[in-house]
């Protein structure tokens, strides 16, 4: 029986979604000089004979450091919807000049940050000071999980790894 209109909404829960952002760009431009170096050593390489040692070897094992160091310097952001009523208000206080688009694309992604990051709770002024030393990629990461936290429709997504693991798992039983 779905229950009253009160019994669901005791039930309804705000949408959250939690990000790893990489907080150490010169690491993450590291593991990109290392892996660009790894292609190009192995595109070179010849062996003089069976017993030859790959050069991509040692740089593999820098590269596995790297990534390690890159998975200590993230840090999750968790995000959670506003509501209908402080989301639309938020939109409205950051219009676009441009009448093609809804929001102003430069102020409303640090507002809209600000405002749902729970984890770590942030004000505008340190979401600006953010994203002062984050590239773009992560900025984008960061805006992306606010803006799906209050637009995503999809309940759960779609996990190739995930059903692939649970399949193989329920093959071995």
């Amino acid at each position: 029986m779905p229950g009253t209109f009160d019994e669901i909404l005791a039930r309804a829960k705000p949408r959250e979604k939690t990000v790893q952002v990489c907080l150490r760009g010169d690491l993450a431009g590291e593991a990109e000089r290392l892996q660009d170096e790894l292609s190009r050593v192995s595109e070179d390489w010849e062996p003089d004979d069976l017993t030859s040692v790959h050069p991509g070897t040692a740089i593999a094992e820098q590269l596995k450091a790297v990534h390690a160091q890159v998975r200590e310097a993230q840090e999750p952001f968790t995000f959670r919807y506003i509501g209908d009523r402080a989301y639309s208000d938020l939109m409205a206080a950051h219009p676009s000049a441009d009448p093609q688009e809804v929001f102003d694309s430069v102020a409303f992604p640090r507002a809209l940050v600000a405002a749902s990051c729970v984890q770590p709770a942030m004000t505008e002024e340190q979401v600006l000071e953010l994203f002062e030393v984050i590239n773009e990629g992560e900025i984008k990461k960061l805006f992306d999980a606010a803006w799906d936290v209050h637009n995503s429709s999809e309940v759960v997504p779609f996990s190739l790894a995930a059903s692939a693991l649970l399949a193989s798992l329920i093959g071995e039983k």
